[in-house]
């Protein structure tokens, strides 16, 4: 069980009894994935969709394909996603996992958002421009056409009272999360040594010496893909992956 399952029956109630709310939960709590699919039975849904925005297109597929095989199926049926450059929304869907530029677009086109009863504005704490001009545009919509829509903002690092006098004193709930021990090990770095080949040695250090996977951070999408090729070349571990992760 997940800790967000310890919080959805007062996220629940609180969306109940009124259509606005605040969801502070860190990162690994459950959130993106267990949210959305615990409100689909809710009465004041009735046959309505909701609409997930999230920050980015891979994190959008994600949550779309994860919360879509938590039922069993694949995305495109209850569960679906839409990003500017790819979609997967079938005629049953009823969760929509979309971009924030998708949601901006959406609803200038449509004010009233005919057919959605909930609007979810996932990691809201990074705060892009997107994502507040869809919160005020979502909020004038509420205000005028549609009171019975429902507004959750849900982050997890979040001035989260701020954020409840934005939405006229909005309730708040808090999740806890999992905490683990974490050892910190600076391994220095000879100024000599260019960037990437540290980097690689860093790497092939940790696969050597521990167990489990390894994430590194680089700078960007070039010093990703020159670390990746030097790990290649001499890593002599044949259950190990190596593959590259940036925006683009």
């Amino acid at each position: 069980m997940l800790p967000i399952h310890a919080v959805l029956d007062p996220l629940k109630s609180a969306l109940a009894n009124g259509n606005t709310a605040v969801l502070a939960a860190p990162p690994g709590a459950g959130k993106t994935t267990v949210v959305p699919l615990a409100l689909l039975d809710q009465a004041w849904l009735g046959d309505g969709r909701v609409l997930v925005l999230e920050p980015r297109r891979i994190a959008a597929r994600a949550a779309a394909d994860r919360m879509a095989a938590t039922l069993g199926q694949e995305a495109g049926g209850t569960v679906g996603y839409r990003t500017r450059l790819q979609s997967r929304i079938g005629p049953k869907t009823r969760i929509e996992v979309i971009t924030e530029g998708v949601f901006t677009r959406m609803i200038l086109d449509d004010p009233g958002l005919e057919g959605v009863g909930a609007v979810l504005f996932d990691e809201f704490h990074e705060r892009s421009l997107d994502a507040d001009l869809g919160l005020a545009l979502a909020r004038e919509t509420q205000g005028a056409l549609r009171e019975d829509l429902r507004l959750l903002v849900m982050s997890a690092t979040l001035d989260v009272a701020g954020v409840s006098r934005l939405l006229d004193g909005a309730p708040v709930i808090e999740a806890e999360g999992r905490a683990y021990p974490v050892d910190t090990r600076y391994l220095g770095r000879n100024p000599t040594e260019r960037f990437e080949e540290a980097m690689t040695r860093a790497c092939l250090t940790a696969l050597g010496e521990e167990t489990g996977s390894v994430l590194a951070f680089l700078p960007g999408q070039g010093e990703i893909h020159r670390v990746v090729r030097q790990i290649n070349e001499r890593l002599r571990l044949p259950n190990v992956d190596v593959v590259p992760l940036y925006g683009g």
